[in-house]
């Protein structure tokens, strides 16, 4: 389910109720190779987002292998003759547009967000693996990084929890729902201001047969979300419709759980917010969280590459600051020195 569910949906909606009877017969494969048959398709689990972080039910495993069929039969495949590394000249002004809004919101957080993106990270970075045992007795499903992150963030003076939304499904859009966590910031004169963490951003965003160019989109987004709920809603417009023009190149619609009416019930839909508790007093070992230590080896690499990317584009302009007053110091002598 892994190879059907990353070809074709990504990260797929956590309730869906079946349509109709999943038929018997075989689906072809996206990719030109032999025939998938529909019953893998709905016997397999469907972990797809490179670190989904338990974001959906385990009860959905029909409802995906349900919505891959619809997908196929409705005329979300391209064929054989698939386009996925090339990009459309006529686009790419559109996408190199999409990357100047991509970059401007990344930098359109106000201190409090930068403070608390700043405090993230360096929490993230500090985890140890053997710290996300109590959170979860037995085998965990992944959500332990987001508990433990809260903890530190409460430890730190900071009003954090972990938010659950769910929403009904309503037109062709599927109901779901989504853990991600919030922090409330305290002490203005205007009220509380709610600020969403997002660990797991990127994934939200992966598509079927990306161009180079969405993958490129893709990378520059945090790899980390903190920020307000409307900052977030502009990411995502910027994203879907970027979605939308790649998915074109090779003849494939949006799928559902990739628009923006679903994307945005993540974090906009009604939700609870959670009591942290931990389970003391029990045997637990690393393997029985081995999903959550994956993702956290990945979420650190992942940060780490763009703390890097980021210094390296400073880099120039730190230069350039630095050579300006020598610069002018020279001008100056020289003007001087004609008098």
């Amino acid at each position: 389910m892994m190879l059907v569910a990353k070809e074709f949906a990504l990260s797929p909606p956590a309730a869906v109720a079946p349509r109709r009877r999943a038929s018997a017969r075989v689906a072809p494969h996206a990719g030109g190779g032999s025939p998938v048959p529909d019953l893998w398709l709905r016997t397999a689990a469907p972990a797809a987002d490179g670190f989904a972080f338990g974001s959906h039910s385990h009860d959905s495993d029909m409802d995906l292998a349900m919505l891959v069929t619809d997908f196929l039969e409705n005329g979300g495949s391209a064929g054989g003759d698939s386009r996925a590394s090339s990009d459309s000249d006529s686009g790419l002004s559109d996408l190199a547009h999409l990357a100047d809004n991509i970059a401007m919101l990344k930098q359109g957080g106000d201190e409090k967000e930068n403070e608390l993106l700043s405090m993230v990270h360096s929490l993230l970075f500090s985890i140890h693996e053997s710290e996300l045992e109590p959170f979860k007795r037995g085998q965990c499903s992944g959500g332990c990084i987001r508990h433990l992150l809260v903890k530190l963030l409460r430890y730190s003076g900071y009003d954090a929890a972990v938010c659950t939304s769910k929403w009904q499904g309503f037109d062709k859009i599927p109901g779901g729902d989504h853990e991600y966590i919030d922090v409330l910031t305290h002490g203005d004169a205007t009220g509380p201001e709610r600020l969403i963490v997002d660990i797991d951003f990127r994934s939200h965003f992966e598509i079927a047969r990306a161009v180079d160019s969405y993958g490129t989109l893709l990378n520059s987004l945090p790899v980390v979300y903190v920020g307000t709920l409307p900052r977030l809603k502009q990411f995502l417009h910027v994203m879907v419709d970027a979605a939308k023009w790649s998915l074109k190149q090779n003849s494939m619609p949006l799928p559902p759980w990739r628009s923006l009416p679903y994307l945005q019930s993540k974090w906009q839909s009604k939700y609870e917010r959670k009591d942290l508790i931990t389970e003391q007093g029990f045997h637990s070992t690393a393997s029985d969280h081995a999903l959550c230590i994956g993702h956290l080896k990945r979420l650190k690499t992942s940060l780490q590459s763009e703390l890097e990317t980021g210094r390296l584009l400073m880099m120039p302009i730190k230069a350039d600051k630095k050579r300006t007053p020598k610069f002018e110091r020279r001008r100056r002598r020289r003007s001087l020195l004609s008098c």
